[in-house]
């Protein structure tokens, strides 16, 4: 089956992880295309969350959309919640990220990664919800995998928590899939960055530090390659994986990877201002390059990324100027 970009008759979504960096942008666009959102997140302090009421303001100004402040991790409450009004799909974005984080405290990877997806998926399984979509991470690619990596490779060798609790999500779907019919899409995503993104990732915080004129730190040489995919083509890759496609496991990257240091240069030339790079060794949970194979996303979903990097930059940096009175306050250091 080739797919096309299919626009869904309205429907009720609930979204986990809706004040989410990638969340809030999937809400975005469903209620632009006339969906009725339920959005779930327990605005957790994993980073600063000034960011995620940021993101949530934007989003409760919107018509269609409601807010319900619940842990998936929790299934009573968030049982309770859907009772009130049983969605037509669920997409599960809520998550504990972060590779390096994840070694210093695996418990609540697998609280949030793993339980919360089994909760998900009960509460799926008893409502008789149609569609699931689960957000997984190329992190499981892991270094022994030939590259572009593609979605049938081998994925058991996790290098981090994080990775190995996504795992056991992606499991847990097909598990489900297979024993009761749930229609399940996994969507592996490949470095997302953009507006109002994660500080604890690169793109934000080489803009944050190069902007205050603050040290860079690079891990590694900053040869590292990633496959950098803008968070507006990750939403559109999100909201098309809402068609009916039984289970499949989809690649959502750019396919063009992009050096570290390459990207920190582009951010210089945007900010007319010069790096003063602190290199630390590389972690071991990082891994040295991603690249994705999105030939399957383009059969399936009929969908291709369509912001280039330096847009996809530029866009960064212009939101990080407006926002800068209080985006310079954001805690960026490990």
């Amino acid at each position: 089956m080739t797919g096309q970009p299919v626009q869904l008759a309205p429907q009720t979504i609930l979204v986990t992880g809706c004040a989410g960096f990638i969340g809030a942008n999937v809400c975005d666009l469903l209620l632009q295309q006339g969906h009725q959102v339920i959005g779930i997140d327990n605005l957790n302090d994993a980073y600063d969350v000034r960011l995620k009421e940021w993101r949530l303001t934007q989003l409760q100004a919107r018509p269609g959309f409601q807010f319900q402040h619940a842990d998936i991790a929790n299934y009573a409450p968030l049982r309770a919640i859907v009772a009130q009004q049983p969605p037509t799909s669920i997409i599960n974005l809520a998550a504990r990220a972060g590779v390096r984080q994840s070694v210093e405290n695996p418990w609540v990877y697998i609280d949030t990664n793993v339980t919360g997806t089994l909760n998900l998926l009960e509460i799926a399984r008893e409502f008789e919800v149609q569609k699931f979509v689960l957000a997984s991470t190329s992190s499981l690619y892991g270094v022994d995998n030939p590259r572009p990596f593609r979605e049938d490779a081998n994925t058991s060798h996790a290098l981090s928590p994080y990775a190995a609790s996504k795992k056991g999500a992606e499991v847990l779907c097909f598990t489900y899939h297979t024993l009761y019919g749930i229609d399940t899409t996994v969507l592996r995503y490949f470095t997302v960055y953009g507006p109002a993104g994660r500080p604890d990732m690169s793109m934000f915080r080489f803009v944050q530090w190069i902007s205050e004129e603050r040290p860079v730190h690079v891990f590694g040489d900053g040869r590292q390659e990633r496959d950098f995919t803008y968070v507006t083509d990750i939403a559109r890759g999100t909201v098309a994986a809402l068609r009916p496609l039984g289970y499949e496991v989809i690649n959502l990257g750019s396919d063009q990877p992009v050096v570290l240091m390459d990207a920190l240069h582009e951010i210089e030339r945007l900010l007319d201002n010069r790096a003063e790079i602190v290199y630390h060794p590389r972690h071991p949970a990082d891994v040295l390059a991603t690249w994705a194979d999105i030939s399957k996303a383009e059969q399936l979903l009929g969908w291709r990324p369509q912001t280039t990097f330096q847009e996809g930059v530029a866009n960064l940096v212009a939101w990080y100027r407006v926002n800068e009175p209080w985006a310079r306050t954001i805690k960026t250091e490990s």
